[in-house]
């Protein structure tokens, strides 16, 4: 995951592969808690592990529940509608499908009549956005059952507080469909609790999200649970839970993958031209959700079809590749796809003609107004926006502009726009906190950079050249991690080729050997450590032997010519820093910063020589600076790419800067070569 406070993506060219998709959010925590309910052990495997499914594990486990973790499934110990602990106080974070239903079910298990029939006493409470997500609705039907419910702040918003209560069976439970779905949800699922007679729920106005209760209805049936719809199939008005219904776990259940994550990769597959090599148009391949899902999203496919996409479908995949281009803008009911329809949106941007998503209204009680929220980004990228009550309309930039996008600590904001970075100005696109994919799809950007291909130039590069002991190597991996991008350390290099190189029984003065050795290094960097054919090296390179190593084999031509493949092979998107003693002059000319960071070599032998003692080496100051400025006149009259500043690099004197200080500095440079 990036956990940065800003993601720049640069301009996206091609695509092509096949994508793994996490878990369905809306199955797991539905799973999560029928399986907490029922009697005895239920295995969930592929269960979504993402920040909303975090918080209900959490709860969970404070109820009592027994949580038993493995390498792909987690096992829950359910309490069979018996409360263990009676009293807790639940962060639920800003998982709608966590509040909604637990409130539920905890009112219902306080109920002193109740199955439970101890009486409890719980409070629910999340971050700022869920204590503005409307939950009145729920808790008024909950009172018609005799729950005991305050509001701790706001009148029909969260927090709350439950407790013990007396229950009402009387008259049918009447709730209101037409904010969220999820009201009717939570109740379908508490309510098999006091079903010692059948109960009956009555939807009041029209049903919103339909498919997501097709969800809930279908994994209630996995649990030994069927309700009635005495009206008939089609209609949404009536539910009844039949008398003597008890949850019962079917021992196993398979998560299958998100449909609303699908979307953003079938979008993918729409907007991305194939590589300018391949006789063939490029193709995403979508695993884990097919033909077979029943998440409504996956209906989404229709929509993109709409549009020109060319999708095939199997049971459990999905294939997909441009086709109609530009895209078509369409007019479309959304109520079925809530979700997903954002999608839809950053396609228009695509799209010739006025594309039009109706019936959203509720956008506006997710994760933030998600109306407001779309119409104000697509703005910023030239896009003609008009927005409604329930409905968008948006019509494809003329001119195309740059900018970062406010994502509103909405996963789906920040997932659905970094599509736009294949808008044909070629632009980059900043994401702002695009760790909040943590909520569902942590690993979205991966995923994006592993099917996407940039040109080589449009990848950003920022060199961080400079002598020994300079604190390059420091200085460039914190940037990299500040931005999220990429680290090449070019030394790391040239030490494993002469450590590979010793391991053989190679001189390293013999230069083709050397670089024999280097032009096949299975190098892995992770992190802070560093791989050769699987072992970690990392301290058996980082002596000062080493050092000295790497500085004799970097004096053959043949090595370097050998390395240079290899060193140029790390740029990647989303982008690169790279340190060492020739990135901006030789590797990456073309790089967008470069930096000639440097230190007088009194304060450099100062550096390393509090290393070398923290080591437990023994070394005095004056020997280390004569040993540095020795090598120093080594790297700088070598032959090949001597060590000196490139033509426009920016010096940075770093003998009285603390470390952050120069990441600030450099960062300060970036930021003012960037355009947003």
């Amino acid at each position: 995951m990036f956990d940065v406070a800003y993601l720049d993506i640069p301009p996206l060219a091609t695509a092509g592969g096949k994508v793994l998709l996490p878990g369905s959010k809306s199955i797991s925590n539905r799973v999560l808690l029928l399986a907490a309910l029922s009697h005895g052990k239920t295995t969930l495997h592929d269960l979504l592990a993402s920040d909303d499914t975090a918080v209900m594990l959490e709860a969970l486990e404070q109820l009592g529940c027994s949580i038993e973790k493995g390498a792909d499934c987690v096992t829950i110990g359910g309490l069979g509608g018996q409360m263990v602990n009676t009293k807790a106080a639940l962060f639920m974070g800003n998982a709608g499908t966590a509040m909604r239903p637990l409130t539920a079910a905890l009112a219902l298990l306080a109920l002193s009549g109740g199955e439970g029939g101890k009486g409890g006493e719980f409070e629910l409470s999340g971050v700022a956005r869920m204590h503005e997500r409307p939950i009145g609705d729920l808790v008024d039907a909950l009172r018609q059952l005799g729950c005991g419910i305050d509001y701790l702040g706001n009148e029909g918003f969260p927090p709350l507080r439950l407790y013990a209560g007396h229950v009402k069976l009387d008259a049918p439970i009447k709730v209101r469909g037409d904010v969220s779905s999820q009201f009717l949800t939570a109740l379908l699922m508490a309510l098999p609790l006091l079903a010692k007679s059948d109960i009956c729920i009555e939807v009041v106005g029209e049903l919103i999200s339909k498919p997501y209760i097709e969800i809930t209805l279908n994994l209630l049936r996995r649990f030994g649970i069927d309700v009635q719809r005495p009206l008939g199939a089609d209609n949404w008005q009536k539910f009844v839970i039949p008398a003597g219904s008890q949850y019962q776990s079917p021992g196993s259940i398979h998560v299958e993958a998100d449909a609303s994550s699908a979307s953003y990769f079938i979008a993918l597959g729409a907007i991305a031209a194939g590589s300018a090599d391949s006789l063939a148009q490029a193709e995403i391949e979508i695993l884990g959700v097919g033909s077979n899902s029943i998440q409504g999203d996956i209906r989404f496919v229709e929509a993109a079809r709409m549009m020109g996409a060319q999708i095939s479908t199997s049971h459990s995949s999905l294939r997909i590749t441009r086709g109609a281009w530009p895209l078509k803008a369409i007019d479309l009911d959304c109520n079925h796809i809530p979700d997903a329809a954002m999608t839809l949106a950053v396609m228009a941007l695509y799209a010739e003609g006025t594309t039009v998503l109706r019936n959203i209204a509720s956008w506006r009680v997710k994760e933030t107004d998600r109306i407001a929220a779309m119409a104000r980004e697509l703005r910023k990228l030239g896009a003609i926006v008009e927005e409604g009550n329930d409905y968008l309309t948006i019509t494809a930039p003329t001119k195309w502009q740059t900018s970062a996008i406010h994502t509103y600590d909405d996963h789906r904001i920040a997932m659905c726009f970094s599509l736009a970075a294949f808008n044909p100005a070629r632009l980059p696109i900043r994401i702002l906190d695009p760790k909040c994919v943590a909520k569902t799809f942590p690993d979205y950007f991966e995923a994006l950079f592993a099917l996407t291909q940039a040109r080589t130039v449009d990848i950003p590069v920022i060199c961080i050249d400079g002598p020994t002991a300079s604190g390059k190597g420091t200085l460039a991996a914190l940037c990299a991690h500040r931005l999220g991008y990429h680290y090449l350390d070019s030394g790391a290099l040239y030490r494993l080729s002469a450590y590979a190189a010793a391991q053989a029984g190679i001189s390293l003065d013999n230069g083709d050997g050397v670089a024999r050795i280097a032009r096949d290094l299975p190098v892995r960097f992770q992190g802070e450590r560093i791989f050769l054919a699987g072992t970690d090296v990392s301290d058996a390179i980082r002596c000062e032997a080493a050092g000295m190593a790497a500085s004799r084999v970097s004096a053959h031509l043949q090595v370097r010519d050998a390395l240079m493949a290899l060193q140029r092979n790390f740029r990647a998107l989303p982008g690169l820093v790279a340190d060492g003693r020739d990135m901006g002059s030789v590797v990456f000319p073309d790089a967008a910063l470069k930096i000639y960071l440097t230190a007088s070599s009194a304060q450099r032998a100062a550096r390393r020589h509090k290393q070398l003692i923290s080591k437990g080496n023994s070394a005095t100051i004056w020997h280390v600076q004569q040993d540095l400025e020795a090598r120093d006149a080594r790297d700088m009259s070598r032959k090949a790419a001597p060590l000196k500043p490139a033509d426009d690099a920016v010096l940075l004197d770093n003998s009285y800067l603390s470390i952050e200080k120069s990441v600030d500095q450099v960062i300060d440079w970036w930021q003012g070569k960037r355009p947003f």
